[in-house]
């Protein structure tokens, strides 16, 4: 005798050596005997094998109508048995019983279990509805099939080229186009990126960056809806000054600007003007909805995104030749020691005198020419000196309350693409001249500490009048101490202050309009200024701003990093350059010296930190940002420690910007379900 029966879902059969009033002991082909529940044995029958009746009966379930034996079948439960009956013939035997079971066994969506062997049929309309279901199915699948063949022969399917960015950073790994990309890869065994890039789905490394940063943070476009400047209604009134500004030549959100009262009178006021959009701009209309949903300004070689339309910016922008509304901080110094007599802020008219430039003052407004050593002949040189002189003396106090001086021993670079319009996206092909700015030259070191000055005066002001606002602070310049956003008055280590806002840039920075709100409403109201100004203390908005902009602050800072890498790799080859002089730094990771470019390199992981070397670039690859290089020798001396910048240590920052692109795309579980610049 023969059984037939369900283990745990799968169909055996074999000799029944025992039977008792429960169960059977079964021995199979194999020679295995198994333990069976008799409520599990479906079949039993003396001829023929086991395995005929296995092999016969699935060879022949494939034949059978399903359509037909819908029909037939009764609307109350019924057993395969009966209906294998109905549909052979009266004297069914074992393989057409098997038959028969395995083919209601397997049409679910036609006919619903109901226990060991019974079955009941589906409802007319929910077949229609699994057939139209099980169709579509097969018709993705044969999609996803044609699309895979497209991938290995070398042609992107335009759907995947439409969706190119999803698959590759925000999959929806049930999607077809997302299958198909990995069963091309799997097929063809290349990597996703470098499958696309042979499909034609990229048209070229940079615009596959810059897509990449528009579809992760501007998928509706970066253009800003329509709106107009809201007029500065306060009747403000025209300071008594000749303000100036010290920027790079492409700024046009010219935020702050200086002044200087007073020089050989013994008693000098220094004033620092911040552009004041917070006076037009109301928390909650349409101008701050598209400053609050973009939070910053992001910048990037040869083009930058703004926080707001630049027909806004204008309106408030501290533009050369006119009178504009500023919050101003004057701080009154003795003019021999230094000594601070008072500070004041005010609500005021600025009239601005002058736009000077970083790229073209640098070379001209020297450490001599400040220190008389050599004559100046720029404008506003007694400004500047006094300026400078200053300067240098804030930075000597900082470093007092911080316990070291700050080393700044690498430049900032500056990237500049020949032969591109100002406004207008770069091709990703131009020229890339990348030049250097070296921390703490003297225009440099005098805006820094100017706006040190302002943040940190106004962050203890608004604290002083009970009124929140947001901070950065550093516990300590441990390793590992990083700088948080909060909004209590908290001493900020690495720039060595007893609290630090950022309100000097309100035109490029979300968090910095916020701040000037706050700052407006104690310049107005003093005392009773919770009760008018946009955050009361404990306001739960305000944490919702910070992790808002945290969030994009971060991101945007990696879109500049990785389209600085870019321009530095195009550099390399337009150059031609094929070695570079290096620094060991953590992890196998070295640091160019004369570039902004962090890279591995093999050899240098067994080298201490420092350790200056000579590395040799066998290739780049613009598409992954990755550089494929090698030590090829040491150089005697060794790099001074990188003392990093008011932020503290940046090894971590390197570690994020030396790799390759990650990608969002797995290609080992295509069926699985979806799942800058320093504080001043």
């Amino acid at each position: 005798m023969f059984a037939l029966f369900d283990d745990a879902g799968k169909f055996q059969a074999g000799r029944v050596m025992s039977e008792a009033d429960s169960s059977m002991q079964i021995e199979l082909d194999s020679g295995k005997r198994v333990k069976a529940k008799s409520a599990n044995v479906l079949i039993k029958f003396a001829k023929p094998s086991p395995s005929e009746v296995l092999a016969q009966g699935a060879a022949q379930a494939g034949e059978i109508d399903l359509d037909l034996i819908w029909e037939v079948a009764p609307e109350e439960d019924f057993g395969f048995e009966d209906l294998a009956k109905e549909y052979f013939s009266d004297k069914a035997d074992a393989i057409q019983q098997a038959a028969m079971l395995f083919r209601l066994y397997d049409a679910p969506h036609y006919f619903h279990r109901r226990g060991k062997g019974r079955f009941r049929k589906a409802p007319e309309d929910i077949l229609k509805q699994a057939l139209v279901a099980i169709e579509r199915k097969k018709q993705i699948a044969a999609q996803i099939e044609s699309w895979t063949q497209e991938l290995v022969d070398g042609a992107c399917p335009a759907p995947i080229r439409e969706h190119l960015y999803k698959i590759l950073f925000k999959p929806d790994k049930n999607g077809a186009e997302y299958k198909a990309v990995v069963e091309a890869s799997k097929r063809s065994q290349r990597a996703p990126l470098d499958l696309l890039k042979d499909a034609g789905a990229i048209d070229s490394p940079y615009q596959f960056h810059w897509r990449r940063i528009l579809f992760e943070n501007f998928p509706k476009g970066t253009g800003f809806p329509a709106l107009e400047a809201p007029p500065i209604k306060d009747e403000l009134p025209l300071a008594t000054v000749q303000a100036f500004s010290i920027d790079d030549s492409s700024t046009t959100e010219i935020d702050d600007a200086l002044s200087v009262q007073g020089l050989g009178t013994g008693t000098v006021i220094y004033g620092i003007h911040i552009a004041a959009p917070g006076l037009a701009i109301a928390p909650g209309t349409p101008v701050d909805v598209v400053a609050r949903n973009r939070m910053s300004t992001v910048y990037m070689p040869g083009h930058k995104l703004t926080m707001l339309p630049d027909e806004v910016v204008q309106r408030y922008t501290l533009q050369a030749g006119r009178n504009c509304p500023a919050v101003s901080l004057y701080v009154t110094y003795d003019e021999a020691t230094l000594e601070v007599k008072g500070s004041e802020t005010r609500l005021e008219t600025v009239p601005i005198a002058a736009n000077l430039r970083h790229d073209k003052l640098d070379g001209i407004v020297t450490e001599a020419t400040l220190n008389g050593q050599a004559e100046a002949t720029y404008a506003f040189a007694p400004e500047l000196t006094f300026a400078f002189r200053l300067a240098k003396h804030l930075k000597a106090q900082r470093e007092v309350v911080r316990g070291k001086p700050e080393n700044f021993n690498r430049p900032d670079y500056t990237f500049k693409l020949e032969g591109k319009d100002d406004g207008v996206e770069p091709l990703g092909s131009e020229q890339v001249i990348i030049g250097t700015r070296q921390r703490g030259s003297p225009l440099d070191l005098i805006v820094a500490e100017a706006m040190i000055l302002a943040n940190s005066t106004w962050g203890g002001w608004l604290n002083d009048f009970g009124l929140p606002g947001i901070y950065r602070s550093q516990a300590s310049l441990q390793p590992g101490i990083k700088v948080r956003m909060g909004t209590r008055a908290l001493p900020h280590a690495g720039m060595g202050v007893a609290q630090y806002t950022w309100a000097t840039s309100p035109l490029r920075r979300y968090v910095d309009l916020v701040n000037q709100w706050q700052i407006i409403a104690v310049a107005k109201h003093g005392r009773t200024a919770a009760l008018v100004a946009p955050f009361k203390p404990k306001d739960a908005e305000l944490f919702s701003i910070i992790s808002n902009f945290d969030t994009a602050y971060s991101t945007y800072n990696g879109f500049q990093s990785s389209l600085e890498r870019y321009w530095t790799l195009r550099h390399l080859g337009q150059q031609n350059i094929t070695e570079l002089d290096c620094a060991v730094m953590i992890n196998g990771l070295v640091r160019a010296d004369t570039l902004p470019l962090v890279f591995k390199a093999i050899g240098a992981d067994s080298l201490p930190r420092n350790t200056r070397v000579r590395v040799r670039v066998t290739g780049v690859d613009e598409l992954t940002l990755d550089v494929h290089a090698s030590v090829i020798g040491r150089i005697d001396e060794t790099a001074p420690a990188d003392q990093g910048d008011a932020e503290g240590d940046d090894a971590d920052e390197a570690l994020d910007n030396a790799g390759p692109l990650t990608l969002a795309i797995d290609v080992t579980d295509a069926d699985a379900p979806a799942p800058a610049s320093p504080e001043a």
